[in-house]
């Protein structure tokens, strides 16, 4: 007997597994700007909002941040070809949980990760 509900079709990947990495300890990581786009944020200012609170629930939740939220910058090259470096977090699976907690929840994307999370 086969079942007639499978299909051999590829499942969609979640935009959060593909922006996901992994570091050399072999430990899944999200980086905060590429994180923001995706959560349809345009400006890092507004985003750092979110990050802020995200980073006080895990502290009244009895975790360290610094475990899930790790301050590291990032170089991005200019218009003019000049270099700069701008903050950027490494975030946890569970510091993108709580950063998808409190982003703005009438953008259709945080409901999904929301569940993805």
């Amino acid at each position: 007997m086969t079942d007639q509900n499978v299909s051999n079709a590829p499942v969609p990947q979640s935009p959060f597994e593909q922006i996901k990495r992994i570091d050399p300890d072999g430990n899944e990581f999200w980086s905060a700007r590429d994180l923001m786009p995706l959560l349809e944020y345009a400006k890092w200012q507004n985003f750092k909002t979110v990050l802020l609170k995200a980073q006080i629930a895990c502290e009244n939740s009895g975790y360290d941040p610094d475990d899930h939220f790790t301050d590291v910058g990032k170089v991005v090259e200019l218009g003019s070809g000049a270099n700069r470096e701008v903050e950027d977090f490494h975030l946890s699976r569970y510091a993108c949980y709580l950063v998808v907690q409190n982003a703005d929840p009438s953008k259709e994307i945080v409901a999904l990760g929301q569940t993805y999370f």
